[in-house]
Formats: structure tokens, sequence, C-alpha cells
């Protein structure tokens, strides 16, 4: 599979990519933004299936870049940054970001969240089986199109917070546990994908501006309160 790696430091660069290449992905470098884009541009070479972004770049700010790679398809994006506070996760993953990893990381880390991205296609997700959509109060998910409005107004999701609503929706006032989510979601056991589960859940309620909607359960996981209709 190809990758697409932006990143400014050529040293890092260099080692990432040999990493990269023994687990059998066909590593692009691209040392700028505008670097980036133009390597995604259409071209008779196979499409990449993820691309690993830095957002220290020195000609535009990697958020800037995320967006515009975002306005373009769908192809999976992972952040990585040394900004490590929520905020900052949020905003990424609010600009369309799959994920997103805070330096510095364990190669082995970055290698099972590359992994976990590209494991689940674009049109996949979540389903209820025999239902086409779910309706909870004002919020309503199509699953099919993939898409979720509140009230009438659509919400634009990243694909794994759709899915990780479409689940949580499927039952109302039941609760997933958090290795369950895990699972169902990202396809993977890895235990550090717990960080990256409460920060899609944390931008999911500041999306929909329904912060009581997907409930916290301590040491166990999280349910869905369904809005009195």
């Amino acid at each position: 599979m190809r990758l697409l790696l932006v990143e400014d430091d050529d040293h890092v660069a260099a080692a990432l990519s040999a990493i990269l290449s023994r687990h059998g992905f066909d590593v692009v470098h691209a040392r700028n933004g505008e670097e980036a884009l133009q390597a995604l541009l259409p071209a008779e070479a196979p499409p990449f299936g993820v691309v690993l972004l830095d957002l220290g770049l020195p000609d535009q700010d990697g958020y800037e870049v995320c967006g515009k790679i975002r306005k373009r398809g769908s192809i999976p994006v992972i952040m990585v940054t040394a900004r490590a506070d929520v905020r900052s996760r949020i905003h990424g993953l609010n600009l369309g970001a799959d994920d997103y990893v805070v330096k510095p990381y364990d190669t082995g880390e970055l290698i099972a969240r590359i992994h976990a991205v590209i494991r689940r296609p674009a049109t996949g997700g979540a389903t209820a089986p025999g239902d086409t959509e779910l309706r909870l109060g004002a919020v309503h998910i199509e699953l099919p199109t993939r898409q979720v409005s509140v009230e009438g107004s659509v919400v634009q999701l990243t694909r794994k917070e759709f899915d990780l609503l479409a689940l949580l929706a499927q039952r109302p006032g039941v609760v997933f546990r958090r290795e369950q989510i895990i699972s169902e979601v990202w396809r993977t056991s890895w235990e550090g994908t717990g960080r990256t589960l409460e920060v899609h859940v944390a931008s999911l309620r500041a999306k929909l501006h329904m912060p009581a909607l997907i409930e916290t359960v301590r040491g166990v996981g999280y349910r869905l309160v369904a809005p009195a209709t």
C-alpha cells in the first residue's frame, strides 16, 4: 500500500520510511504542505492508502493541509504532532483527521494506528440490521449515506465519529464497554486506542452540541442517552 509521509525533517523521514517499508508500505515523502497536496493529485500511480501528516510544516499549518486533503476525498489521515492537549486533538478531528499521534511515539504504536485506520473502508461502519436510519429526538442518523443531522441541520463527522455514534445509537441506554467499542470501531484490541476513543467522544459531544447525549460510565465505557421526544 502507498503511504504519503508529510514530514519536513529529512532525518526523521528517512528513519520512519525505512521502518514503514519493512512493514510493507510504499512510502512517498513530501517535505511540506504544497508537495503533499501535489502528490495527492490524480496520477497513473495507485492511490495512497493513508497520509501520515506532521503538523509542524514550514510552508503552511498542518491543520490547513488536513482540511484541504479532506475536501479532496476520504483518504485516511493520521496527524503527528507534539501538541498533546485535548483541544488540539479535537480540532484535528474536526478537520477530518482519522487519528492523532503525539510525539514522541513508539513506532509499534504508530504502525498499529495506521493499520487501524485503513482496516475499515470509507463506506463501512456500524449498521443496525434491517434499519436504514435512526432517530433519537432531534438527532437523525442515515446509515446508507452516513449523514447525521440535528434539528434538520447536517453535522459533518469524520468516519470514525460516525461509526462510533452509529454503534451507540443502535442500542440507546445500553452500556458499551471501552474494549467493545474499540474492537467494533477501530477493529483492534490495542489498549493505546483508548485515549483516541476519549477524544472522539469529546469531539462528538461538541459537534452535536449535546454534551449529555453520550454518557461516560466510569470504569466501564459509554452509553447513548436518548433525548426526550
